[in-house]
């Protein structure tokens, strides 16, 4: 059956893009955080949404699980095949194509294999900024974007990825193709189909292309540095940017003093300018179509009214684009900072931003009383309220055994606090296989059994990235 499934393939698509040996398989199989490790019957390399719709139909008809596949650089093990083997792996790199810029309507048409960074770079050469900014935009695809409905650094401003489409295309279990491309604003047309796709993790259907949105190329931008003492602090800080900057506010990150000397220990040219290692360091960024001396005096008026309320006790304005980006490495290397110093427990989080306080000083005292040494590498989009909450092994402990260990409990814990502050097990990075099982509880026994509904319903057969998100 194999030999004649994978012969069959190769009529629908060109033999050298259906790859079987071990050796052209294994980088495919395998999440970027090394946590998962699976099999697949092939991975397979689509040039266009007619392949794809072919690829599913074949496989519809011979009963073979699909997993579709991005730049793989998600952290929940959702693009990542099961140890069945019966499975391929589709994945989009192939197409990679910006198919239409519309400067008149704001909009960019992309394929779904579109790096993410491609599409930054083409809507500025039009004088357009696409908002979307990860520190794996290097890699990650737009179609895994939309797919986990991605967040990102500019949240506060522009929103998720969610927020930033306006119509898909798509390739249903069956193996037809939605033809949703509209570069609409408003489409008041019964249930939102777009909305449905977003976020499901390629569990529902498989999104090929999609109309984005643009916005005008700031011309001017500000970022500074900034030294609090405390998460109170924090949050009122963020309440008087928002208050005197308004929609100029793009960008509000929020480092610990454990997160940066983590960083530093393994980038060491990324050390802290601001003075005496502050207990938090805040990122701010403001971005306007007004003269850079517009924007440089608002932000110095309202550093100057946060240090008269003694909400912070340093800062440094960046002086300069190349001094911009450093500020901006140090937040982005706290991950890559992680991966090196090995593996830990990792918490994507949102919690209501006036609970923040009383979560973060209860969860740590917590976590520190029960696991002495641990490193609370904690740092994330405080103006969105997503926290990466994450948990390190005491210096010295080996990090996989520590992890073996304590994961569960220390999840446990975590997700507890999440529950009763009212907050979310996942802010950005989605579910995948990593959170399948810990999902029925957060949802609710209702809206676990509507997802589990609408699954049945557009994949009857389970075909589409089985056992990721809900399983049926």
């Amino acid at each position: 059956m194999t030999e004649s499934f994978l012969e069959q393939l190769t009529q629908i698509i060109d033999r050298q893009h259906v790859l079987t040996a071990d050796i052209d398989k294994e980088p495919y199989l395998t999440d970027w955080r090394k946590r998962y490790t699976g099999k697949a019957l092939a991975i397979v390399l689509p040039r266009t949404s007619l392949e794809v719709a072919k690829i599913v139909q074949l496989c519809a008809s011979k009963k073979i699980g699909i997993v579709p596949q991005g730049g793989h650089t998600g952290f929940c093990g959702g693009a990542t095949p099961d140890q069945s083997g019966n499975q391929i792996v589709l994945n989009f790199k192939r197409m990679n194509s910006i198919l239409e810029l519309d400067e008149a309507n704001q909009t960019i048409t992309v394929e779904a294999g579109c790096i993410l960074q491609n599409i930054q770079e083409a809507a500025a050469t039009k004088g357009f900024l696409f908002p979307l900014s990860l520190g794996a935009e290097g890699s990650c695809m737009i179609g895994g974007n939309l797919a986990t409905n991605a967040g990102g650094t500019n949240v506060l401003r522009y929103g998720n990825t969610r927020d930033l489409c306006l119509g898909l295309e798509v390739v249903t279990a069956k193996g037809e193709i939605w033809n949703g491309l509209k570069s609409l604003r408003k489409d008041n047309t019964g249930y939102d189909l777009r909305d449905l796709f977003v976020g499901s993790e390629g569990t529902l259907g498989i999104i090929t292309a999609a109309v984005m949105k643009l916005y005008p190329l700031p011309i001017s931008q500000w970022t500074t540095l900034v030294a609090v003492n405390d998460v109170r602090s924090t949050i009122s800080l963020l309440n008087l940017f928002q208050k005197r900057a308004t929609s100029l506010l793009t960008g509000f990150e929020m480092m610990t003093n454990e997160s940066l000397v983590l960083t530093e220990k393994h980038f060491t040219q990324m050390s802290n300018p601001l003075k005496g290692n502050p207990a938090y360091t805040v990122l701010i960024e403001l971005s306007d179509h007004e003269s850079e001396a517009h924007v440089r005096k608002l932000l110095e008026d309202i550093l100057l009214e946060a240090f008269e309320a003694e909400l912070i006790s340093d800062a440094v304005i960046a002086s300069n684009l190349s001094q911009a980006n450093a500020f901006w490495h140090m937040r982005e290397h706290i991950t890559l900072a992680q991966a090196e110093e090995g593996a830990n427990l990792k918490h994507d989080i949102t919690i209501p931003l006036s609970a923040l306080d009383d979560f973060m000083r209860e969860t740590d005292a917590l976590i520190r009383a029960q696991y002495p040494g641990v490193r609370i590498i904690n740092f994330g989009h405080l103006g969105d309220g997503n926290l990466h909450y994450n948990i390190a092994a005491p210096e010295g402990v080996e990090p996989k055994e520590f992890n073996r260990l304590n994961e569960k409990p220390i999840h446990d814990l975590v997700y507890a606090q999440v529950e009763r502050f009212k907050g979310s097990i996942s802010a950005e990075h989605g579910v995948g296989q990593l959170k399948l099982d810990g999902l029925r509880a957060h949802k609710g026994e209702v809206a676990h059994e509507l997802m589990k509904s609408v699954k049945r319903a557009l994949d009857p057969q389970n075909l589409l990235n089985p056992h990721k998100v809900v399983s049926i």
